[in-house]
């Protein structure tokens, strides 16, 4: 196994110096980067994600229909379910998997590209709480054409390794129409992202490491100088905890964050799972 690396740096967000915010008493939502009424100058992006929500929200509630531009939106499910409604898909003519889900539960991803305009809803229509991540990331072009995408990801697979989750559409910025319908990726199973961004989820057994290969090598466009977010949502009542590089000085606990940077595409970034349970952990890798 690779040593740590030793230049990389890594700065730690704790979760209770997150933002938060109660809606109504149907959303509890913190925020890592500045948000609706949460602002701070210090948390406006890194690299191109911009926007990493860590919600819950109650049965029987929900956002409503409401339009996005110009951002790369995904929720990582956790726990519970969500229904996605939008102005592209017409109530009941909703499919199973694909650019057509609409209901969504753990091991789930669904992917939104808002481009020129869109609107849609996130409803809780069951019994129990629902538990996500919301992620935005910037699109490295504005008036894209809006897409949805949503796929289920093994969890026995991300008890072995990181799974890839998301890369860069593979023909790029300058996609035609046609790339965009066909929605290839650069990682074959992934969704793809208009984005120079890779997002990978692993679920680390204790006293076990994963391996997180930078920019998932040469997937990337910018090798030098990456950014990647790595984040460990609360889902086991404090049992989870991992250390980063091999360092004592970067141990997270559960909400816990950190931003690491100073370090390139192919380098290897461990994760060791250090707390009682197994650890979630979700990686988030952007130019």
């Amino acid at each position: 196994m690779s040593g740590p690396l030793a230049n990389a740096k890594i700065v730690l967000r704790r979760s209770s110096e997150r933002g938060y915010a109660e809606h109504g008493g149907w959303l509890k939502s913190f925020h890592t980067f500045s948000f609706a009424g949460y602002y701070d100058h210090r948390f406006q992006n890194f690299g191109s994600l911009r926007v990493l929500n860590e919600d819950r929200v109650a049965p029987r509630n929900g956002f409503g229909t409401h339009p996005h531009r110009d951002a790369e939106i995904f929720s990582y499910i956790l726990s519970g379910e969500l229904t996605h409604r939008d102005s592209m898909i017409k109530k009941g003519a909703e499919g199973e998997q694909g650019k057509d889900f609409y209901r969504m539960k753990r091991g789930d991803v669904q992917f939104t590209t808002g481009g020129t305009g869109i609107a849609h809803s996130e409803q809780n229509e069951s019994n129990k709480p629902v538990h996500f991540l919301q992620i935005w990331a910037l699109p490295w072009k504005h008036g894209l054409k809006p897409q949805y995408h949503t796929m289920t990801f093994d969890e026995d697979a991300k008890r072995k390794e990181f799974v890839h989750i998301l890369s860069p559409l593979a023909a790029g910025p300058e996609a035609k129409p046609a790339d965009e319908d066909a929605a290839i990726p650069k990682i074959p199973g992934t969704i793809p992202i208009h984005a120079d961004f890779v997002m990978g989820a692993g679920i680390i057994a204790p006293s076990s490491t994963f391996t997180w290969n930078v920019g998932a090598g040469e997937v990337v466009s910018s090798k030098k100088k990456r950014n990647v977010y790595i984040h460990l949502p609360m889902t086991k009542q404090g049992k989870m905890k991992i250390k980063l590089n091999g360092s004592e000085d970067a141990v997270l606990e559960e909400g816990d964050g950190a931003f690491i940077t100073q370090i390139n595409a192919g380098d290897p970034l461990r994760v060791e799972s250090i707390g009682e349970v197994e650890a979630e952990v979700i990686v988030l890798d952007s130019n």
